[in-house]
């Protein structure tokens, strides 16, 4: 077991007209990268304090109340260590590497994540990977959500990697997801365009903006209408942090399963009582946002041809798919 190095304080003072708030449920929203079982243990540990005082996960936080909380820091391996995880690598050359990445999997160690990630993985299975990133994230170009699925091109040596990283840069390289999101559109296909910054409330989520943070555009396009939901194509020309699930949630149709933007809660047809039973059935099958990036494409730093590669949807979106076309 690693022996604790360091500690990490916090001290934060709740501010005036804030609502009555579990603990756990506070420290979750403001700690940065916090679960709700992690503060739960350590608020029992008693490395949290309100107003010099030890407390209960469940105590409610007031205006003005003082938390203070303590957080052990353990070693953090200085270089990521091989692992025998499966890859479903789409192709592969002397150069470059496409994986279809499954939910779940976070691409590169970090903060409580240092094992089971794609770069363990990657590491296993290749000798060759560029090292233009900081140490631990050998080989990865450009990343998504750990709870999203589909398609990461990874390099094998650094040129390779600039010539992919530039065109990622640039937004010349072809991206489509797919999605269920919530509620019928009114226009089937369209542009959204909102900058996008990090939440003022929120450091663990992203917010759009009018007049700063960064410009991102995502185009949509309705494949299959469903009783609340929809299927739909994105394609995106920027790539911004949480880019499609910001943007179709302001858009008022969050993506389903999605627990950060509002995609778990029954946005349309609250006012059914079996549809909120149904909504439960469906949120079992699908535990993650349902999003999946099913096509990538771009020019091949070598071959100077343009490549382009799909992939299957995963399990789970298809049986979400085939549950909500039942209407059971």
């Amino acid at each position: 077991m690693s022996k604790i190095i360091s500690k990490k304080k916090y001290s934060i003072k709740i501010p005036d007209g804030k609502k009555k708030e579990r603990l756990d449920l506070y420290l979750t929203n403001v700690l940065e990268n916090a679960t709700r079982s992690k503060v739960q243990k350590l608020i029992e540990a008693n490395l949290v304090i309100v107003n010099g005082n030890f407390v209960k996960p469940s105590y409610k936080v007031l205006a003005g109340d003082l938390v203070e909380a303590t957080i052990p820091i353990s070693p953090r391996p200085e270089l990521a260590e091989p692992e025998e995880i499966p890859l479903n690598i789409i192709y592969e050359d002397e150069y470059l590497l496409v994986v279809n990445k499954p939910a779940g999997m976070v691409a590169h160690p970090a903060y409580s994540n240092y094992t089971g990630t794609l770069v363990n993985a990657l590491l296993y299975h290749s000798q060759k990977l560029s090292n233009v990133n900081e140490p631990g994230r050998p080989g990865i170009v450009h990343r998504i959500d750990k709870d999203t699925s589909g398609l990461l091109v990874v390099a094998k040596d650094d040129w390779t990697h600039a010539k992919l990283a530039e065109q990622f840069s640039k937004h010349t390289t072809e991206r489509e997801y797919w999605a269920v999101a919530w509620g019928l559109f009114k226009e089937k296909k369209g542009e959204i365009n909102l900058n996008i910054a990090r939440s003022k409330s929120d450091r663990k989520k992203f917010t759009t903006v009018k007049n700063e943070g960064k410009i991102a555009v995502t185009f949509f396009e309705v494949l299959e209408e469903f009783e609340f939901t929809s299927l739909i194509k994105l394609n995106l020309k920027t790539g911004r942090t949480h880019q499609i699930r910001v943007h179709l949630s302001s858009f008022g149709h969050p993506v389903f399963g999605d627990p950060t933007y509002g995609g778990r809660q029954v946005v349309y047809g609250s006012s059914f009582p079996k549809i909120k039973s149904r909504v439960q059935n469906l949120l079992d099958i699908m535990p993650r946002q349902a999003l999946h990036a099913k096509t990538l494409g771009f020019i091949h730093p070598h071959s100077k041809k343009f490549v382009k590669f799909d992939s299957e949807l995963p399990d789970d979106f298809i049986q979400l798919i085939n549950k909500l076309k039942t209407k059971d």
